[in-house]
């Protein structure tokens, strides 16, 4: 089952599958290190839902909710 990291629960961990959107955001993402097969884990949500905060590649990293929709994951 294919979802977005905008819409993973918290504390739940997922595989990327592909990163869409425009070029130059798409090379942003993936220097930031979501590549595909890398393991992400939605650590947690701003009270307003936007920023969330994942850890990737044992660092944590800070994106926006329209950022993290062009994340695609599978649990």
């Amino acid at each position: 089952m294919s979802t977005t990291l905008a819409t993973l629960a918290t504390h739940a961990s997922a595989l990327v599958s592909s990163i869409t959107g425009e070029p130059r955001l798409r090379r942003r993402l993936l220097e930031l290190g979501l590549v595909p097969g890398v393991s992400v884990k939605l650590l947690r949500r701003a009270p307003m839902g936007d920023p969330l905060v994942i850890q990737v590649r044992g660092y944590d990293l800070s994106l926006r909710r329209a950022e993290a929709a062009l994340v695609e994951v599978q649990s």
